[in-house]
């Protein structure tokens, strides 16, 4: 008989935790989970779901609009956002009982409250102690708000998903997918919108004509942008707040929103009594196995400042389980992930940005075009495509691919798989489009750029 209470107990159930909890169980493993906040981590709560969720409402007022050209007479529409908020949340709920429904059927444990760890094999929820074996660390982010006067005026997208009623101005401060994405929500939603940021563009780390393109589009819809700025305090006026720029200026909005990163839920837990390494950041430091300083305790996902993506967390996860109980060591190949922004318009992007791919080769050949789609040439919308692909010129296979425009993420996704093949370009000028489509533009793709 073990001397430990569990096997595996998992401090937070987000994605990365309860797939690494599921899979466990699922293998006879004895697992408890343990979770302060709600089922579904970040993503099924404030981040990927409900974001998207608001994504899909923006929308309409663009379809609305697009209509008129296709011979629709629409009368005046009228928005209510605490209809969707409602919605929204009951969404949510709904999400929140299958995950508990999956755990429960799998045989985990699941305790509500928050997790101090003891030492090396303990850890206590609301005062009751448990041992393991093991313990897996998967805690997440949280956003990260800059010490600055008036901090107490700020929401966060946290606070997004449940606000009473939408503002008619907002300054949204960053430029991460975070907070282009809500920019372009609130635009959607009839909000006026302020981006501001320290910075000279949008998107650090995607490519740079991606990021190009994105500024004109948005500043094309009517979405304020602010470069080479930033706030040096909020001034609380009555009925408004007053955003007090370096340059001395103000602008006056209902609500300030900061999307100026998430920083790894790291502290509060006992961490550091246990002499777990961090980094500079709060992340936690842990070896190609997901294993910490201190043997038994392992960590992955947001808390661990890697990949911070939803699929990576739960991929983590996965690798985790299949080494310690399946003797299935697969690591994750973090080569190639694809990524999404879900921006109006959208972004989808998965390999090398071409900056990358120059530091990396001496032969590169990158193919771009730009184009309005066939939808808008009736509808009068005035927005267009950016397709991009980057070739080792001396191989011939393609090393990145990158599209800012409608279904962008739904087409790289596809390409992420051919790219994961190994395919050429001789493979994808071989390779027939469906036509029309905006996707047969990466087949068709025949001269590269000068």
């Amino acid at each position: 008989m073990s001397r430990y209470d569990y096997d595996l107990f998992i401090v937070g159930a987000g994605s990365g935790g309860v797939r690494a909890a599921n899979t466990a169980a699922a293998q006879g493993v004895r697992v408890a989970i343990a979770e302060q906040r709600y089922l579904g981590g970040t993503c099924v709560n404030v981040g990927c779901v409900p974001k998207k969720l608001l994504v899909y409402a923006a929308q309409f007022s663009r379809e609305f609009e697009a209509a008129a050209g296709f011979g629709w007479t629409i009368g005046k529409a009228t928005f209510i956002w605490s209809k969707l908020i409602f919605n929204k949340n009951k969404e949510i709920k709904r999400l929140h009982a299958i995950y508990n429904n999956r755990l429960q059927k799998s045989g985990v444990e699941i305790m509500i409250g928050r997790a101090q760890m003891l030492d090396a094999h303990t850890v206590a929820v609301d005062g009751r102690q448990y041992s393991a074996e093991r313990i897996l660390i998967a805690t997440g982010g949280w956003p990260f708000v800059p010490d600055i006067p008036g901090k107490q005026h700020i929401v966060t997208s946290n606070e997004m998903f449940f606000l009473d009623q939408l503002p008619k101005r907002i300054i949204i401060v960053g430029a991460g997918y975070i907070a282009v994405e809500f920019a372009s929500i609130l635009h959607g939603l009839g909000v006026k919108t302020t981006i501001c940021h320290r910075g000279p563009k949008l998107l650090r780390g995607f490519d740079e004509d991606i990021r190009d393109f994105l500024a004109d589009e948005l500043t094309r819809k009517g979405i304020d942008i602010l470069f080479n700025t930033d706030i040096e305090a909020i001034e609380s006026t009555g009925d408004c707040f007053a955003a007090r720029l370096i340059d001395g200026s103000k602008v006056s909005a209902d609500l300030v929103m900061y999307a100026t990163g998430r920083t790894p839920n790291s502290t509060g837990f006992g961490l550091e009594k246990l002499g777990i390494e961090l980094d500079d950041e709060g992340a936690i430091k842990v070896d190609n196995d997901y294993q910490t300083n201190v043997p038994s305790i392992y960590a992955l996902g947001d808390v661990t400042n890697r990949v911070n993506l939803t699929p990576v967390a739960i991929a983590e996860g996965m690798a985790l389980i299949n080494k310690l109980y399946a003797d299935k060591p697969k690591p994750v190949d973090y080569d190639n992930i694809p990524t999404a922004v879900f921006s109006q318009p959208t972004i989808g992007t998965v390999g090398l940005t071409e900056a990358q791919a120059r530091e990396k080769y001496s032969d590169i050949d990158i193919y771009t075009t730009s184009f309005a789609s066939m939808k808008n040439t009736l509808s009068g919308i005035n927005e267009k495509n950016l397709m991009k692909m980057i070739v080792v010129r001396s191989t011939d296979k393609v090393i990145g691919m990158h599209m800012v425009g409608s279904d962008a993420p739904e087409i790289i996704q596809g390409m992420a798989v051919a790219m994961r093949a190994g395919a050429t370009k001789a493979i994808f000028d071989s390779t027939l489009g469906i036509h029309p489509t905006a996707a047969e533009e990466f087949v068709t793709l025949r001269t590269p750029v000068s």
